[in-house]
């Protein structure tokens, strides 16, 4: 009855982030975007999905993924040896990510590298980042520290990498943080930050998924440097041609297939590690196991729902609603219409949900849910009207990223450094598989229709949206340390006043 009950808020949450989007894509496919009857049936069809999988997965998240995640990571933080640890954590991430749906989404789209090549590249980046982003949490190494440097050798190798590889280089840094990996290295990162008793635990508990982000972008850029393939290229995506609802639910079906085997595939090596763990550990007692068995079920079903939603229903909409715009005279709308896509469309990432709903409990409150949404979008929306600039005038990717991350690091040296985690994990949070599946499709859509180069204009708004959140949760941070201290010196003056008046009774 309670897994009922709370399945049903769940739903109801999924469906208040999704009618959004489906609103906006319904408004514009009756008026400046029409869409052809069969494309706009396997939206609604998708969106439909969406909503079930959504609720299915973060009520999964909570009884598997999380427990599942904060205890591997207590465990194997009390370890004397490193070598286990390490090795653990590194397979970890090496595993997660090459299952990660939204990394596959990108390999099929570039084709100047073999697939199996760039997935293997990104999940040893994350690996390897991985490994560090815990070991600074066990040892307390500030988080700022290690993102001046790693960011700046990442600008470093980007002078040298071929300019086609940039913009995917740093899409790659956005894709691997999606809902395999999000749920699971966010509560490791719990898990292991609550065996230290300081009082920097909590905030250093965040910057795993800022850290993880990271390894891929260097490991593809030293792939471009040293593979040193054929010029980039990448495919539009081919929009199938539907008659009849019957055709689309059938299109659905037939693609059902493909979904439940890829996500078999992406949890099968997190339940297998979990299974030794606890295994050797047992850790876990009999009814906890049985929860999380059924949030796994849970997580399973909804991932399949949500990807077979977004893959078959909202990736050709979103492609052919970019094309259309940019086809028409007033290709300028272009901007408008990509923010208010970008403000509505994080809503509905699977990931984003889970790190909010993890940020308000670990600041007790005082980082509200809805706080955190709204900066989420805010950044979200200004990344695609950035990204839409390029698509429209071709603007090189450096006149945007450098001055972004330029901010964003200058903001970490003036916020607490819990608003740092938090902000550069919820930069690659908000890149998730609607960003892929919907945004990058409406870019690819866009440049098609303009002439222009997708590799080099079309790709890189993964990397805008991961980009602008970082600014603007800093800065929802900033103002939050500059409204404490107005408090606390209009409370010193009225103490004073006070004390002026007790003074001048006596």
């Amino acid at each position: 009855m309670r897994l009922n009950k709370q399945l049903t808020e769940k739903i109801q949450e999924s469906m208040a982030s999704v009618l959004p989007i489906t609103a906006i894509v319904f408004l514009l496919s009756i008026s400046i975007a029409p869409l052809d009857p069969g494309t706009l049936v396997l939206f609604l069809f998708g969106a439909i999905l969406l909503v079930g999988g959504m609720g299915l997965f973060t009520l999964g998240v909570d009884m598997s993924m999380i427990p599942m995640g904060e205890g591997v990571g207590v465990v194997l933080s009390k370890h004397r040896l490193l070598i286990l640890p390490v090795f653990a954590y590194f397979l970890l991430g090496v595993l997660t990510t090459m299952a990660e749906p939204d990394l596959q989404v990108l390999a099929k789209q570039v084709s100047a590298i073999p697939g199996t090549v760039l997935i293997l590249t990104v999940a040893v980046g994350v690996g390897l980042f991985l490994v560090a982003a815990t070991l600074r949490i066990r040892w307390g190494f500030p988080l700022r520290r290690l993102l001046l440097f790693f960011y700046g050798l990442v600008f470093l190798l980007a002078f040298l990498a071929p300019e086609n590889f940039i913009p995917v280089s740093f899409d790659s840094g956005g894709v691997t943080t999606g809902p395999i990996t999000v749920p699971f290295i966010m509560s490791l990162g719990l898990g292991i930050a609550s065996t230290r008793s300081d009082k920097n635990s909590a905030s250093d508990s965040f910057g795993l998924i800022s850290l993880c982000s990271i390894g891929p972008i260097l490991c593809v850029l030293l792939l471009g440097i040293i593979y040193r393939p054929e010029p980039a290229s990448a495919s539009i995506n081919t929009v199938p041609t539907i008659s009849t609802t019957a055709q689309a639910a059938q299109y659905f079906f037939h693609s059902f297939p493909e979904y439940l085997e890829e996500v078999a595939m992406a949890l099968f090596p997190i339940a297998g590690l979990f299974l030794v763990f606890q295994t050797t550990t047992r850790r876990f007692k009999r009814g906890m196991l049985l929860r999380i068995g059924l949030g796994l079920l849970y997580t399973y079903a909804g991932l399949v729902l949500f990807l077979c939603g977004v893959n078959v229903g909202f990736m050709p909409a979103g492609q052919l609603i970019g094309a259309t715009i940019a086809g028409g005279a007033e290709k300028w709308l272009l901007i408008p219409i990509g923010m208010l896509i970008g403000y509505y469309i994080v809503k509905a990432e699977p990931a984003v949900a889970v790190l909010t709903k993890q940020v308000e409990e670990v600041s007790n409150g005082s980082i509200s849910h809805r706080a955190m949404g709204l900066a989420l979008s805010t950044g979200v929306c200004v990344s695609v009207g950035l990204a839409m600039v390029r698509v429209l005038t071709g603007l090189n990717i450096f006149w945007l990223l450098i001055p972004g991350y330029a901010i964003s690091l200058g903001l970490t040296f003036l916020v607490p450094s819990i608003f740092t985690g938090i902000a550069f994990d919820s930069g690659g949070v908000a890149s998730g598989p609607m960003t892929a599946t919907f945004l990058l499709p409406f870019a690819q859509g866009a440049c098609h229709a303009l002439g222009g180069n997708m590799m080099i204009d079309a790709f890189g708004i993964v990397a805008m949206v991961a980009m602008t959140p970082l600014a603007t949760i800093q800065i929802m941070g900033l103002s939050s340390v500059v409204r404490h201290k107005l408090a606390r010196r209009r409370l010193r003056s009225r103490m004073e006043r006070v004390e002026d008046m007790i003074l001048y009774f006596d």
